[in-house]
């Protein structure tokens, strides 16, 4: 029996069948946009932990500040005897994220946990209960968060009640979506049959849908949002867990539409690696919860503190915002001379920066939805030594979340070997 197969043998006695798995491959070890099994094999890693390793893969710099940190010490709890770092790092990220007014950070361990403080700020400062999300929304696995995600399978599905005072509106934009009028005509319908906009504490949107497909806002519909939510006293919280950190080829996603955000939700390659999650908003706002009614044990992990300023500086001194743009634009034109020259099944090209996705049908007219190609695909590219994912509402997109460290030389190589996958999944 190989190793690989020992430990599967060892995980599936060991570990929920819920604990869920995208590939078969136990890592060994990893480097920037390459990884290696246990058994020694390479891949190409076009998923970088779903977003987390902007930075790459063991970035020496953000190692060497983790490491740093860590012979200092690696826990006190902030709550009970504070450390520069989580003090840093709120500095730093009141000074990146959008808007030139006054703003406040605190940090947590998670998204899903990112996002449930976001609410209980929210509501804490507007007195208000209601929270509006969109239709494909994912917020995290928490029953706050699963309540907020638009998204049944696998997240929600067999886990009500969800906590009340939840909402939906249509998602505008995209392959599947709706157009920006019907958006906001959706939106005033939930206005006048579902809940009073005098109710509503916050809308919560992913400037680019993530698990809902990869989905860019358009501008325009954001803009109509921050003027909504003015005019009716209602917070906007932008949800940048995936988005953020030079991922879409700006810092932040929301820069795009040109607003100011009240709240954002930030986590993934916030630290490079390491389990780190924020909330940074309007100081008047964050300051809005009474002292202890925020926090965790582990919220700001002293480590994952320094690995985070030390992720941040990379981006800044490498461009990376620049590069994922050239990124973005290389996969987006070998997807699309694909679907021109000889896939039928790619109904689809879309993304922002170098949050790219194509979409797999099984008629581009009726735009069927193609879940079986798309898992057939993902094998495929494990086998050849690519790691890939899917998302989506149908499960039919395939995805792409590269390094933005990533050399031009090891993407060729994954790109190519993705277009040999498709051809082995079609046959």
């Amino acid at each position: 029996m190989s190793l690989s197969s020992d430990l599967k043998d060892r995980r599936l006695k060991a570990i929920p069948q819920g604990v869920g798995n995208l590939t078969s491959i136990f890592t060994q070890r990893a480097d920037n946009a390459e990884l290696w099994d246990v058994e020694g094999k390479r891949y190409v890693d076009f998923a970088s932990g779903i977003a987390v390793l902007n930075t790459g893969h063991c970035n020496p710099k953000v190692m060497a500040a983790a490491k740093e940190q860590m012979d200092r010490f690696t826990h006190t709890c902030f709550h009970v005897a504070m450390y520069d770092k989580y003090v840093e790092l709120a500095e730093k990220l009141n000074e990146i994220t959008p808007g030139d007014h006054a703003k406040k950070s605190m940090l947590v361990s998670t998204g899903a946990e990112a996002v449930e403080n976001a609410i209980k700020i929210a509501r804490s400062y507007t007195g208000r209960p209601a929270v509006i999300a969109f239709n494909g929304a994912f917020h995290g696995r928490t029953l706050l968060g699963m309540g907020l995600t638009g998204k049944v399978t696998p997240y929600k599905k067999g886990f009500a009640p969800f906590p009340t005072e939840l909402y939906h509106a249509p998602f505008p934009g995209g392959y599947r979506g709706c157009d920006i009028e019907e958006a906001i005509a959706g939106l005033e319908e939930l206005f006048r049959s579902d809940i009073d906009p005098a109710r509503v504490a916050a809308f919560i949107i992913e400037p680019v849908q993530g698990e809902g497909g990869f989905n860019p806002v358009p501008a325009e519909f954001m803009q109509a949002l921050r003027k909504i939510a003015d005019e009716h006293g209602i917070l906007l919280i932008c949800d940048e867990i995936q988005t953020g950190f030079a991922r879409t080829g700006k810092m932040f996603a929301t820069e795009y539409a040109g607003i100011i955000p009240d709240m954002m939700t930030l986590a993934k390659s916030l630290a490079g690696g390491f389990p780190l999650s924020a909330v940074v908003g309007r100081a008047d706002v964050m300051d809005a919860v009474h002292p202890g009614g925020l926090g965790g044990t582990y919220a700001g992990f002293p480590p994952a503190c320094a690995a985070a300023l030390a992720a941040i500086e990379v981006i800044e001194e490498e461009k990376l915002s620049e590069r994922a743009v050239a990124l973005g634009d290389k996969i987006q034109g070998r997807f699309k001379a694909m679907a021109e020259a000889k896939f039928d099944c790619i109904g689809d090209v879309r993304g922002l920066g170098a949050m790219v996705a194509m979409e797999l049908v099984k008629d581009r007219t009726a735009k069927t939805p193609d879940a079986d190609l798309t898992k057939a695909l993902l094998a495929e590219a494990e086998k050849r030594g690519l790691i890939l994912l899917s998302c989506g509402t149908y499960g039919n997109v395939v995805r792409v979340l590269v390094p933005l460290t990533v050399s031009d030389a090891v993407l060729e190589e994954g790109l190519n070997i993705l277009e040999e996958s498709l051809v082995a999944a079609l046959s």
